[in-house]
C-alpha cells in the first residue's frame, strides 16, 4: 500500500477491547537539554522519548547507544531488576556480535523453516483435543501448548520443562515490582535449569539447539564459556515460548474480534503471512517496547539533539504507527506495503526468535481459518482475563465455537 492508496480493510486496532497496553512511563513536563520530550522510567529516571520511525530506526541501528551501560543495578529500566549481563539483550558491541555468530544460522528463516513438519504435528494433536472438549477454549487448549512444545523439540529440551519450569519462565516475562523476591527466585529457577542442560547435569536431545550450541562454542573467538551459552539459551528458552505466546494469543484474539478480516483469511489463507506481519506491526509484546539506552555519541533527530549520557527510549510501538511512515497506521490492512516494521528491533539487538514467531503465528493462522473456518469467539471479549507483565501481555483465555 504506498502513501496515496486507500487501505483494503476498515479494521482499526482501537475498536478491539484491551489490545493497546497501558502506558509503561509518566510523560514528564518540559524537554530534555536538546529539545526532546521525556518520560519517567519506572526505575525513576528521566529518558529522552523517540517516537518517530526515522529517529527509532537510527537509535537501534547505531551501536553507540549503549545497552550495557544502562543495564545495572540502578540504570534506567522497565524492570525491578537488572538483567544477567551475558544476555544478548544487554551486550555492545564487540561482544555481542562475538556470542551471536554461534546461534544466528540456527534461528535464520531458512533453518527455522524445517520446524514446519513438527510444527504442524503438534497444531493437530492439540485441534484434536480442541475438538473433543465440550467447553472448548482456543488459548488453553492450543495456543498455550503449541509454542512450548514445538520450542522444547527445537532446543532438544525435555517437555517435563513445561510443567516443572516454564511457569517460572512466565513469572520472569512478567516482571512484576510487586514481588520482587519471588521473581528472583523463579528467575534463580530458570538459571539454574539452562545450566544443568548446558553442563550436561539434565539430558537434551542429540540433535536439538542446546546440544548443537554447547558443541560450536569453539567457534567464537575465545570459545563461549557456560555462562554466555546459558545467557543464549536461557532467553531461547524462555522468550521462544512466552514471547511467541504473547503475540500469538493476541493476534488471534484479534482476528476473532474482527470478523471481516477473519473472512478474508478463511477466503485465502495464502494471506496469512502478510497479515502476521502486519499483525506483528500493531501489536506490542509487553507494555515497554525496547530496552533503555544510554547515548555515548550526540545525535540530531527531527525534532532536536540527543545528548551524550541521555538515557534514550527508543519507542517502536508508537514508530510502528508514525504516520508519516505507515498511512492510516492504526488500520490492520494485509497488504500494507513500504518500511519495515520495528516490533522485533533492527540492527544487532533484531530479536533472535524473529523467524520462529513469524512461522508459529501464521501457520496456526492458516490452519485455524482451515480447520474451524466458522470460528467466534464464544465470550464478550470485554469479559476476558489478561495476563498484565512489562514484558509479555495477553488474554488467558479465549472460549470459542465454530
Amino acid at each position: 500500500m504506498d502513501s496515496t492508496a486507500a487501505p483494503t480493510s476498515t479494521t482499526s486496532v482501537k475498536n478491539i477491547p484491551h489490545l493497546d497496553p497501558p502506558l509503561p512511563y509518566e510523560p514528564l513536563a518540559g524537554t530534555s537539554g536538546g529539545g526532546l520530550p521525556r518520560v519517567a522510567l519506572p526505575s525513576g529516571h528521566a529518558a529522552v522519548h523517540l517516537t518517530r520511525y526515522a529517529d527509532v530506526h537510527k537509535v537501534l541501528t547505531d551501536p553507540t547507544f549503549s545497552r550495557t551501560r544502562a543495564n545495572t543495578d540502578d540504570g534506567p529500566s522497565f524492570l525491578p531488576m537488572a538483567l544477567a549481563p551475558e544476555f544478548l539483550i544487554t551486550l555492545d558491541a564487540p561482544h555481542h556480535a562475538r556470542m551471536r555468530s554461534v546461534v544466528a544460522a540456527d534461528y535464520s528463516s531458512a533453518a527455522i523453516a524445517k520446524l514446519r513438519p513438527t510444527m504442524d504435528t503438534v497444531i493437530d494433536e492439540r485441534f484434536a483435543v480442541l475438538r473433543a472438549e465440550d467447553r472448548p477454549d482456543l488459548f488453553r487448549t492450543v495456543l498455550d501448548v503449541v509454542p512450548a512444545t514445538v520450542n522444547c523439540r527445537l532446543l532438544g529440551v525435555p517437555t517435563e520443562y513445561i510443567d516443572s519450569i516454564r511457569p517460572c519462565g512466565r513469572t520472569v516475562q512478567m516482571g512484576s515490582a510487586d514481588d520482587v523476591p519471588t521473581l528472583m527466585d523463579h528467575f534463580v529457577k530458570v538459571y539454574d535449569y539452562v545450566t544443568d542442560l548446558v553442563t550436561g547435569v539434565r539430558p537434551t536431545d542429540a540433535d536439538g539447539l542446546v546440544a548443537r550450541f554447547v558443541a560450536g562454542r569453539d567457534q567464537a573467538e575465545p570459545p563461549l564459556t557456560d555462562k554466555e551459552l546459558v545467557g543464549i539459551l536461557l532467553a531461547a528458552v524462555v522468550a521462544g515460548d512466552q514471547n511467541t505466546l504473547s503475540v500469538l494469543a493476541k493476534a488471534v484474539y484479534t482476528l476473532l474480534c474482527a470478523p471481516d478480516l477473519w473472512r478474508r483469511l478463511v477466503e485465502d489463507p495464502g494471506m496469512a503471512p502478510r497479515l502476521t506481519e502486519e499483525l506483528i506491526r500493531l501489536i506490542p509484546l509487553g507494555v515497554s517496547s525496547t530496552f533503555p539506552r544510554i547515548a555515548t555519541r550526540e545525535m540530531e533527530t527531527a525534532d532536536g539533539v540527543v545528548h551524550v549520557g541521555d538515557v534514550v527510549y527508543a519507542d517502536a510501538f508508537a514508530a510502528n504507527r508514525d504516520p508519516d511512515v505507515f498511512p492510516h497506521p492504526e488500520i490492520i490492512d494485509p497488504e500494507r506495503s513500504g518500511e519495515r516494521h520495528l516490533q522485533f528491533g533492527y540492527g544487532m539487538h533484531h530479536c533472535m526468535g524473529a523467524a520462529l514467531a513469524r512461522l508459529e503465528i501464521s501457520a496456526l493462522l492458516t490452519r485455524l481459518a482451515r480447520d474451524f473456518p466458522a470460528l467466534a469467539l464464544d465470550v464478550d471479549p470485554e469479559s476476558l482475563p489478561w495476563d498484565q507483565g512489562i514484558l509479555l501481555r495477553r488474554p488467558t483465555s479465549l472460549p470459542v465455537r465454530w
